[in-house]
């Protein structure tokens, strides 16, 4: 994709990482675009004992005495991992019932890669654009002058 990017009348620019979502709405034009709010998505940023086991458990061999620690879960990552689960069935839901007809997504590589697989045909085919950058923690007009390098 270029780094100019055409963001079409009502067309949806969804901004995300793992912890927060912006749904935005062109209410401009393609030469103007004027991004609009329309919903903010958070996850509340848990301590990891309050997300999962505190200790990696214990396997031990079929074979002799012999016993070995099973790598931890990383529970901030299966947290995003499902935050952006979640997200990828919002935004199915909202091209299924015609709410957008195609969509721009804004996210880092990293959230890009969980959020791909759980696209589903209808929000695959909405999706016009990816790109890849994280600018979820700007402002919506610091958002639009990015993408539109205005």
């Amino acid at each position: 994709m270029s780094e100019l990017t055409m963001i079409h009348k009502d067309e949806w620019v969804v901004v995300c990482d793992g912890a927060k979502a912006l749904v935005l709405q062109n209410a401009g034009d393609a030469k103007f675009p004027n991004l609009k709010t329309l919903e903010v998505f958070e996850q509340k940023d848990l301590a990891t004992h309050e997300l999962g086991a505190d200790k990696p458990g214990r396997s031990f061999s079929s074979v002799g005495h012999g016993r070995s620690a099973v790598s931890q879960t990383d529970w901030h990552d299966q947290s995003e991992h499902d935050f952006l689960v979640k997200l990828a069935h919002h935004l199915d839901k909202a091209v299924t019932s015609g709410k957008t007809k195609s969509l721009i997504v804004v996210a880092s590589p990293r959230a890009l890669g969980m959020l791909r697989p759980a696209y589903s045909q209808a929000l695959k085919a909405a999706v016009r654009a990816e790109v890849h950058k994280d600018l979820v923690k700007m402002p919506v007009y610091e958002i639009e002058k990015h993408l539109t390098h205005a």
